[in-house]
């Protein structure tokens, strides 16, 4: 396997292409970190797009769906089925840039973009590596320390799996970039750096005393 992903008409950007990434650790690196996806596809000839959790696997991402979900029954279900043309984002904002110039403002972020077909999984053995992987996308660790789906709740569930095929990271660090003329105005000028952080964990009302913190959880 390369170091890199393949570039294709669909993953080289027309705008910043001086930003742009096919590098595998770092696609990897940016999806390991987010929590959120948004799924895009199109439906009765409109675009729709979903915000919805995800879990990656090697050179697969899986998300998760209700079945009667729109993108799940537009994927058909089966080995046979042509499965849904999807375009699937995750992006980091980590800075806030602000520039003399109105024009100039921006924002730091490190992003992916992946194109692909995603179909139905319906093997039952990967589909509970998928949902475990799901889990432990949030919290490493959870899904052993978790009840894991009873049938009925598996047959609520179903599954998409997207090949890493496609991809495309872009990102933008660094300061404003003020024009020459404008170094003088008595502006600010600079960056508000944005961090993610996790609180302290609260405990469920009805939780039995006895039972401690996990050693996963500070920190998260």
């Amino acid at each position: 396997m390369t170091e890199t992903y393949e570039r294709t008409e669909r993953t080289f950007p027309t705008r910043g292409r001086e930003r742009a990434s096919y590098d595998r650790a770092l696609v990897h690196s940016i999806l390991d970190e987010a929590y959120v996806c948004h799924l895009g596809f199109v439906r009765d000839g409109a675009p729709v797009v979903l915000p919805t959790l995800y879990g990656r696997i090697g050179e697969r991402l899986y998300v998760h769906g209700s079945t009667g979900s729109r993108p799940l029954r537009m994927a058909g279900k089966g080995t046979e089925a042509p499965g849904l043309p999807v375009c699937l984002t995750v992006t980091h904002v980590d800075g806030l840039v602000l520039a003399r110039s109105a024009f100039h403002h921006s924002i730091n972020y490190r992003s992916v973009v992946v194109h692909g077909t995603a179909h139905q999984v319906t093997d039952p053995e990967e589909r509970r590596i998928a949902l475990d992987a799901l889990v432990d996308h949030v919290v490493p660790g959870r899904s052993s320390d978790s009840r894991p789906a009873d049938a009925k709740e598996l047959a609520a569930t179903a599954v998409l799996r997207l090949d890493l095929d496609e991809v495309s990271a872009k990102v933008r660090s660094g300061g404003p970039n003020d024009d020459p003329e404008d170094i003088a105005l008595p502006h600010w000028s600079g960056v508000v750096p944005v961090r993610k952080a996790h609180g302290t964990p609260v405990p469920a009302d009805d939780l039995d005393p006895a039972i401690g913190l996990p050693a996963y959880l500070p920190g998260v």
